[in-house]
């Protein structure tokens, strides 16, 4: 097998090199890629069995297409490797979702060939309907998964098919997983058509028939749908894609996505039909070509960097020392204290969307398997199926990663927060998440929840606080509440038997201070008493409070605070714009007339947050102990000065 660098891959830098392959060359660029992305993708990290899965189908769409001209839209991105090394960023897969590299998903500023940029499932049908509407001139295919399709957003676009022009295709890629197996009706339906293969080849014969004839094409579409219809109600009653031909689609397959000589044959033919929206679902195995990510797509969906990589499964541990005592993740003593809670109070249930390995509730389904709902990759339904089972007397948790929660915003607002609802958010990744990059990073959470009247929002400063967070959730009744957490490793404090409950609204005075203090939120904590500790080493006392109620705020305390310092300094993992220091400015700002601190708040940039490490991103926006210090040297620097003017 060549390595990397070697072999036709590395005489491809655009599409147009791929064309001069003979067809009968694609199977062996198919395993040259396979064997590019098992080097370099464990190196950095990324999406591995996904990618795996679509290698012939992506060589295939190029290899029939003209991209850009013809667009090629890929619903969420994650398994558009193979798109960036047949489009000329092979020589930058090194930088792959490192800081100042290239996106592990699609982004328009990195390439032209990239037409939508996409991180969230269930987009691709919608926007390639709209690009087709606007321009029907050349062709404008959609690619989506079967975990896709779960999402309202990919069946609404269903639904608007009539609303396609000419040269209109939707590439059903069937793998039966999303990051998790896929679950619900569509993926029950899908597999009933994937088991009665005789009729699909039927329909394909048939359809490619009338696609090759020059002329005569209306009379002998007629005669060859009364042949079908005769053919499946009598026959075979239920066994053709009836769904997406009732939804006005010209339904093709199912074919095997790993034949790619086939597949170009097949879309070549498809090309011919120029004046109908077309699909073609073709069957994949997430994984293919390595198997260890076949037989465990989901432990192989994505890696990180240095992962190995070997024909040996095995788990990857985590890098401790000798001895060390382990530590959980976060969504790890989520789900334990979960579990532990669920026992006490059978009114309990949990809920995710198409997320139960990510969030840590897999292990919550196989203690409680008739208390625990996947409902695919559907957080708009998550939250309005969690209402309605609170209104019926269940208490729903619903773990959801906060930049998939923004897609539930109305329902936050309309479903719970206005009927006041017991409804318990568990969100997952907030703040940096990492190398996900800008689609991903869950910094817009203290914002849009805070802003929501009758909401609770909870940070925790360490996995401790994150099991009293819990109990005081469950224990509350009032109406929802959000526990806000971050992606990784939590920080090693011993947990307690019987965690106690929180009075809620009430804040942790950690350190008392002088004339300065910190109001820190979440991971913030640590870094600002790392700040606390060096400057008291130079004899500058600073006060820390533990600010793990965003909303609702301790005005008591912080009215303290603010009128008995004269410098106060907020730090959170979220953007600036209506962010905890939004909150802290809003309630000084009422003070006007009263002696009050000097507030700043330390947050995120009105921007978005690339791909790279967490804690080299949290340097590059100043989310660190130095740059507290910083700030309060130079506060403290300039007092002195205006004193000595004094």
């Amino acid at each position: 097998m060549p390595c990397m660098g070697e072999g036709m891959l590395a005489r491809i830098s655009c599409p147009a090199d791929l064309k001069r392959l003979p067809v009968k060359e694609l199977p062996a660029l198919a395993e040259e890629i396979r064997q590019f992305l098992l080097e370099s993708v464990p190196r950095t990290g990324g999406h591995l069995a996904s990618n795996l899965g679509v290698v012939e189908l992506t060589l295939a769409l190029h290899y029939v297409f003209d991209s850009p001209v013809d667009r090629l839209v890929f619903d969420t991105g994650h398994q558009g490797y193979v798109h960036k090394l047949l489009t000329g960023r092979r020589s930058a897969f090194s930088s792959l979702r490192q800081i100042d590299g290239i996106s592990g998903f699609l982004r328009p500023e990195e390439s032209p060939h990239d037409v939508y940029g996409a991180g969230h499932a269930s987009t691709s049908v919608a926007a390639a309907l709209g690009m087709n509407n606007a321009d029907d001139s050349n062709w404008t295919v959609a690619i989506i998964g079967d975990g896709a399709l779960s999402g309202g957003l990919a069946l609404a676009a269903l639904n608007n098919s009539y609303l396609a022009r000419q040269r209109f295709l939707v590439v059903l890629n069937d793998n039966g997983m999303s990051i998790d197996p896929s679950v619900g009706t569509i993926a029950r339906y899908l597999s009933a058509i994937k088991a009665r293969p005789p009729a699909r080849r039927l329909n394909q014969l048939l359809r490619r028939a009338i696609a090759r004839l020059p002329g005569g094409r209306s009379t002998l579409r007629n005669i060859y749908n009364h042949l079908k219809d005769f053919f499946f109600y009598f026959f075979l009653p239920g066994d053709r894609g009836v769904v997406f031909e009732e939804l006005g689609y010209s339904y093709f397959g199912p074919f095997d996505g790993h034949n790619v000589v086939g597949l170009v044959k097949f879309l070549r033919a498809l090309k011919r039909i120029e004046d109908e929206p077309l699909l073609l679902h073709v069957i994949t195995r997430k994984g293919r070509g390595y198997a260890p990510a076949e037989r465990r797509p989901t432990r192989w969906h994505g890696i990180s960097a240095g992962t190995p990589v070997g024909e040996e499964e095995g788990t990857v541990p985590r890098p401790q020392e000798s001895g060390q005592r382990a530590v959980k993740s976060y969504a790890e003593v989520f789900v334990d204290t979960l579990i532990e809670l669920a026992r006490k109070h059978p009114e309990l249930v949990a809920i995710t969307a198409a997320m139960p390995s990510g969030t840590g509730l897999r292990k919550f389904a196989e203690v409680f398997p008739d208390r625990f709902y996947d409902v695919g990759i559907s957080e708009d339904f998550a939250i309005t199926f969690a209402c309605g089972l609170a209104i019926a007397g269940k208490r729903p948790v619903c773990a959801i990663y906060s930049t998939f929660l923004q897609r539930a915003f109305d329902q936050l607002v309309h479903d719970a927060a206005i009927q006041e609802l017991p409804l318990i958010l568990a969100i997952d990744r907030g703040g940096i998440v990492g190398h996900d990059g800008e689609t991903h990073q869950g910094i817009f959470d203290l914002s849009y929840v805070r802003m929501i009247p009758g909401f609770v929002m909870m940070a925790p400063k360490d996995e401790e606080e994150l099991r009293r967070m819990l109990v005081t959730a469950v224990l509350y009744r009032e109406g929802p509440v959000a526990i806000r957490y971050p992606r990784g490793s939590a920080t090693g404090v011993e947990l307690s038997a019987e965690p106690q409950p929180l009075h809620i609204g009430e804040w942790e005075e950690l350190r008392s201070g002088g004339d300065v203090y910190i109001l820190a939120v979440g991971s913030m904590v640590s870094e600002a008493m790392r700040a606390a500790d060096r400057l008291k080493a130079e004899g500058i006392p600073v006060g820390v409070v533990n600010a793990r109620f965003v909303k609702p705020l301790d005005e008591a305390l912080l009215l303290r605070v603010l009128q008995r310092c004269r410098y106060v300094l907020t730090i959170e993992e979220n953007v600036l714009s209506g962010g905890f220091g939004s909150a802290v400015l809003e309630f000084a700002m009422r003070l006007r007339g009263g002696r009050s601190a000097r507030v700043e708040a330390i947050a995120l940039p009105d921007s978005f947050v690339e791909c790279g490490d967490q804690q080299e991103l949290r340097c590059r926006y100043g989310l660190t102990a130095d740059t507290l210090i910083g700030h309060i040297h130079s506060h403290l620097g300039k007092t002195s000065r205006e004193l000595e003017v004094v």
